[in-house]
């Protein structure tokens, strides 16, 4: 981790804007660099290599491209120490033939479950209404991927270091023996906790439950998910699958505390096929309950039953 954020240092001598994307990659946006230095998106990638082999013996992989997801494209065709670039001209050149896993958060099972109707190709994403492919992958990943094939990719480069862990507590007024009511903590503690991943854009590989007793004492247990998520019934079925193997019999609880970590940017996760329609409805929801925490706080939604 040492290296990678001297590394990132470097990018940072090139530009200001520069999105970390841990543990290997980073983004940048070097519109006005390009200027200062008088140098185009091929001359500072050199100029990053050159920094980069010099100061750490480090080898850096380039690509450069009209936006984000078609740079990491660029980038992912190019030869360890290698520089791609990608003019606007050759966008569909690029795409089109290309294999539909090849296309920034198709994962394995998005990119079976689209061949299992005929598309193989990104071109062929890129000509499904985009009708067609929410009903096959949901309406959120439907719309990412339709973006995406079509070159498209609105995502503007964040200056701002990602955390590394979200973690919120729930703290008992006085010794608490009801598990009911520990798992209602738990519940609480998960729809904070996934809240705010979503709001910073993030989704967790793992997570971390304490329980704080009334002594003082704590344990600690975590679990690796499947796959990196921000959905709240998912992690809140970990968490719950993690107080179980404590087997608490009358303890006496004092709080509960969730850490969620192994965070990566929300963009990086695979884009996987929803086949659960109830879970998709869930999802929908979720943004609809995100928008009004926004806008009036995140008190104002609650959980109204455990699930």
């Amino acid at each position: 981790m040492e290296r990678y954020e001297e590394l990132l240092g470097v990018l940072g001598g090139i530009t200001p804007r520069v999105q970390a994307l841990p543990p290997t990659d980073a983004d940048c946006d070097v519109t006005g660099a390009r200027q200062f230095f008088g140098r185009d998106a091929v001359g500072l990638g050199h100029l990053v290599q050159m920094r980069a082999a010099a100061l750490y013996g480090a080898l850096a992989t380039v690509g450069s491209a009209p936006n984000r997801s078609l740079a990491a494209m660029a980038c992912a065709a190019a030869p360890p120490g290698g520089i791609v670039h990608l003019d606007p001209a050759d966008v569909q050149g690029l795409l089109r033939p290309r294999p539909v896993a090849a296309l920034p958060g198709v994962g394995p099972v998005a990119a079976r479950e689209l061949s299992r109707y005929g598309l193989h190709t990104i071109g062929a994403l890129a000509d499904t209404p985009l009708g067609t492919l929410q009903r096959i992958l949901g309406r959120a990943q439907g719309r990412l991927v339709h973006e995406r094939a079509s070159g498209a990719d609105p995502r503007p480069v964040s200056a701002e270091a990602p955390a590394r862990s979200v973690a919120e507590e729930y703290g008992f007024p006085r010794d608490e023996l009801d598990p009911a009511r520990h798992q209602r903590a738990v519940r609480t503690v998960v729809e904070q906790v996934a809240w705010r991943l979503r709001t910073e854009q993030q989704v967790a590989g793992r997570l971390e439950l304490t329980i704080r007793y009334a002594d003082g004492s704590t344990t600690t247990r975590g679990r690796t998910l499947a796959e990196p998520t921000a959905h709240a019934p998912v992690l809140a079925r970990a968490a719950y699958g993690i107080y179980d193997s404590l087997g608490l019999q009358r303890a006496r609880v004092r709080g509960v505390h969730l850490r969620a970590g192994q965070l990566i940017p929300a963009e990086r996760a695979p884009v996987q096929a929803s086949f659960d329609r109830a879970a998709e409805g869930a999802r929908a929801l979720e943004e609809v309950a995100d928008r009004a925490r926004a806008r009036w706080g995140p008190g104002i939604i609650r959980p109204a039953r455990l699930g």
